[in-house]
């Protein structure tokens, strides 16, 4: 046994223990089913900080998004910001939900949504949402943190038994604990995230030798030819180094590869908003509801998730990705003699930018594997944190919303709770069941997971905010969005490519948004047919308390409401849409370092700017305009937990 497998094997060790003693710790503290789905409604404002930006940021952020940038460049470093768009969603829905859960008892979104809308078609659709989002997308995290092991130890610890390992001690914290247990243990993953992103992004830059050679190696790829993506259309610069163009026509990525990258104006934009769909999703919906009060809400959005995390992907993974193509992942670049060592392999530039951050990782085994160890803790952590919260909300909403509904409607405390955890069993094993049966259909199935969250912001946008539309809109809506994303991702091209003629992401648009646009345009045409009276009345009763508690800016504001929509509208058509085009070279000219005004390419430069004011527009929103914030008065609970 080796050195680094003994470290690996002791902070593994360390790890798990933990996570089991918090579920035993918290598990005497679950007396009622509310206790077990929602912390009894009295999730402290710590626990939820931690725990939505623990589950915001899943193990696809820490170990495959400097693959990407690798492999595209800078153009896939707009994909940093999620951190901002992420809780973007949180501040258009999160206080308004939480007031609703709170005065009219709700324990899962779809007993809002199914008394709101009086529907059974909503309930169904979100219940498929809520369980195409958990269970897929745990699959994910948990055949990556088996990868990481196998990998890490040279293939000592087998991969299918370390993956089911790691997933039974999931499991088992998740059932003992319930959401308290998730909460509790989110606090050390939150912190061995962010350290674990910036601390590989220090041994990268200590690989490469420091600040200045990387830039300076940055600035020698800016002029190579023969680059994966080549050069832009537009302006004739390197890829790596520009936005390609503002959309291209072609039938569909796959039909046509797009000239330059795949990352044009509008799929950036298309698809960074589509991660709206990680806080829209109904596991999102049941933390709010156990949250407190609506005091962690701002701090979370603003300076844990924009500005911390933030402070991570804007610099320490893009240093990941951009390095390695100087440390011998790159053939082209070592061909031509730029390369500052072979340390990582060429096999990485040839479809195996997933690996990129286990090489970085694995780079230490002989200095120091027992930091070595700890990243790797780091790594798992990330996987873990959103896979517990998606064990816990989905097996609660199959109890309370298909259980308690269709089967058994008078059920006592303790009978939920062991049905919950039942459900939590049978969800891990379907995710696993799904790893064994074949990993590229559990990527297919865990590429949509998000872009059908993403469906849920008309319904959210519905209850929120806009009492005009419909249930049978919204419900049909819904239905159209669904199929929208599948016929338009890679999953309806493997199942449906006679059927479909467009190629995936059509024309440089994502699944995600081709999906809400077919969404919307459903939702909107039939409710303009479908309005009546009486669900007029039934729903104004809802407008009418979330109008009380959270009111839309007086005639005296209304000034100040119009300029921050134009503002919010300018900042996403800047960061992360069309206008970005204009960060390419309005710093500098890409190929020539002289140029640099920050002494970093254009188009860095230009996404950190558009990060700094992100932030400023998520405080500004959160605070000023107190969407929020707390309520000025407190609710009353009109039923608890029924």
């Amino acid at each position: 046994m080796t050195i680094k497998l003994v470290w690996i094997l002791i902070f593994l060790t360390l790890y798990c223990s933990y996570c089991i003693y918090v579920g035993f710790k918290v598990s005497a503290n679950n007396k009622t089913a509310s206790d077990f789905f929602i912390s009894e409604r009295k999730l402290p404002a710590l626990l939820f900080l931690f725990t939505a930006t623990a589950a915001s940021f899943s193990g696809s952020v820490f170990l495959v998004l400097p693959g990407l940038i690798f492999r595209d460049g800078f153009q896939a470093a707009y994909i940093s910001f999620c951190v901002i768009v992420i809780p973007f969603a949180g501040i258009l829905f999160f206080k308004r939900q939480w007031i609703l859960g709170k005065r009219f008892g709700y324990t899962t979104p779809v007993e809002m949504f199914a008394d709101y809308f009086q529907g059974k078609m909503i309930r169904i659709l979100t219940i498929i949402i809520a369980l195409s989002f958990s269970i897929p997308f745990l699959g994910l995290q948990l055949a990556a943190s088996g990868k990481l092991f196998n990998f890490l130890s040279n293939d000592v610890l087998n991969l299918n038994i370390t993956t089911w390992v790691l997933a039974f001690i999931l499991l088992l914290y998740v059932i003992l604990g319930g959401l308290r247990s998730v909460a509790y243990l989110s606090i050390l993953q939150s912190f061995l995230i962010w350290i674990g992103i910036i601390s590989i992004g220090f041994i990268t830059l200590k690989l490469i030798g420091g600040w200045n050679i990387f830039n300076e190696s940055l600035a020698n790829i800016s002029q190579l030819e023969g680059t994966r993506w080549n050069k832009s259309p537009t302006d004739n610069y390197s890829a790596y180094f520009a936005i390609p163009d503002i959309v291209q026509l072609t039938p569909g990525i796959g039909k046509a590869t797009p000239v330059g990258g795949i990352w044009t104006g509008v799929m950036i934009l298309t698809y960074v908003l589509g991660f709206m769909g990680i806080q829209s999703s109904p596991a999102f919906s049941m933390l709010v509801f156990s949250s407190k009060d609506p005091k962690p809400f701002a701090p979370q959005q603003v300076w844990f998730s924009a500005f911390i995390i933030g402070i991570a992907l804007f610099l320490f993974s893009i240093i990941q990705g951009m390095a390695a193509h100087f440390l011998g992942a790159d053939q082209i670049v070592n061909k031509s003699g730029i390369n500052i060592t072979n340390l990582l392999p060429n096999s990485i530039g040839n479809g195996g930018e997933g690996n990129l951050v286990l090489y970085l990782i694995n780079s230490i085994e002989n200095t120091a594997p027992w930091f070595l160890s700890f990243l790797a803790i780091c790594a798992l952590a990330a996987m873990q944190s959103t896979g517990a919260l998606l064990i816990s909300t989905g097996s609660s909403i199959i109890t309370r919303d298909i259980y308690n509904k269709y089967f058994k409607t008078h059920t006592n405390d303790n009978e939920q709770k062991f049905i919950a955890k039942i459900f939590s069993f049978i969800i891990v094993l379907l995710s696993l069941t799904i790893i064994s049966f074949s990993e590229d259909f559990l990527i297919l199935l865990g590429s949509v997971t998000i872009p059908l969250g993403f469906q849920m912001c008309i319904p959210l946008i519905a209850i929120c905010y806009v009492p005009w539309l419909t249930k049978h809109g919204v419900s049909w809506g819904l239905l159209a969005g669904i199929l929208g994303v599948l016929v338009t991702d890679n999953i309806g091209q493997v199942f449906l490519s006679d059927i479909v003629p467009w190629g995936v992401w059509p024309f440089t648009i994502y699944s995600a948004f081709w999906g809400i646009l077919i969404n919307l345009i459903v939702t909107v045409l039939i409710s303009i047919f479908t309005q009546k009276t009486e669900e007029r009345l039934h729903k104004k009763k809802y407008h009418d308390f979330l109008n009380y508690h959270a009111p839309f800016p007086n005639s005296k504001k209304i000034l100040k409401f119009s300029i921050t929509i134009l503002f919010v509208f300018s900042w996403f058509f800047f960061a992360i849409g069309p206008g970005a085009i204009i960060g390419n070279d309005i710093f500098g000219i890409p190929n020539d370092k002289n140029s640099w005004l920050f002494k970093i390419p254009s188009i860095w430069a230009w996404q950190i700017l558009l990060w700094i004011l992100g932030v400023g527009m998520m405080w500004f929103l959160a605070y000023k305009m107190e969407m929020s914030t707390e309520t000025k008065e407190k609710i009353d609970q009109l039923n608890d937990f029924h």
